[in-house]
């Protein structure tokens, strides 16, 4: 993102400068690219894909408990084999059940991850998102362990970053508090450590009510319409965890003490 000043013309020539602010959906290339990745494969599975090699899609990328259960993949022959045993922790996050299921993960990361990806740069942001798809799935089978409904979908990730965002966005000066700046400084305010940061008002609330309504999904929560696969809570929460753990151990902004 940059900065530029406005010169004002006045008669007897420029009176002062602005600092011009940026377009709302200028949004960062990292969240932009890996957007049109997801909506780019959730095409590709709409409309492209036979039948068939839908079925094999979900077998190879996305997230079976089922399979880590003791002596399963001895007894039943699966795509990828152990390989994708490994590599669905993170491919999972790649697939979305409905165009209502991916629009929602789009729209909460360009709205927080946004945020993150212009504090810690492309690289960070997608090791950030990783690790958070990554945590969320091991959340997930630990309290599901055995589970024979597949689970996709990028909430984990964007999970993360709505928590690592809490870390910064409300701080003084921050895009989001009470006196903001509205400039690249805005996300490069030093942040609390994290047991000062939850004493912050906002940031409990905000917390609260994300744990709160991620309880009602998990009381509420059924397959996807046509998919038979489901949106698991527990990975959100894994994904919200970890990226308020790891926020510190990335962020490249010096911490500030009080």
């Amino acid at each position: 993102m940059n900065q530029s000043n406005e010169e004002h013309q006045g008669p007897d020539g420029p009176y002062f400068h602005r600092p011009a602010r940026e377009p709302m959906f200028n949004l960062p290339t990292v969240v932009v690219g890996l957007s049109l990745i997801l909506i780019g494969i959730h095409l590709v599975r709409a409309y492209i894909l036979s039948p068939n090699e839908e079925v094999q899609t979900l077998l190879l990328f996305a997230f079976w408990p089922v399979r880590y259960v003791s002596g399963f993949m001895a007894q039943y022959s699966w795509p990828g084999e152990t390989a994708s045993a490994v590599w669905s922790f993170l491919t999972y996050g790649f697939l979305h059940g409905s165009a209502e299921h991916i629009g929602f993960n789009v729209l909460w990361m360009a709205v927080f991850g946004s945020a993150v990806a212009r504090r810690f740069g492309a690289t960070r942001f997608l090791l950030l998102s990783a690790v958070c798809a990554i945590a969320g799935a091991g959340a997930h089978l630990a309290t599901n362990w055995g589970d024979q409904v597949p689970v996709i979908g990028a909430s984990a990730a964007v999970s993360g970053q709505m928590a690592a965002s809490l870390r910064f966005i409300f701080e003084a000066g921050g895009p989001m508090s009470s006196f903001r700046r509205h400039d690249t400084h805005a996300y490069a305010v030093p942040a609390r450590p994290l047991l000062e940061a939850l004493s912050d008002r906002r940031v409990l609330t905000f917390i609260l009510v994300w744990f709160g309504l991620n309880f009602l999904f998990g009381v509420w929560s059924a397959p996807i319409a046509g998919e038979g696969v489901s949106i698991a809570w527990q990975a959100h929460v894994g994904g919200f965890v970890a990226g308020l753990i790891l926020f510190p151990l990335l962020d490249p902004i010096k911490r500030r003490w009080s």
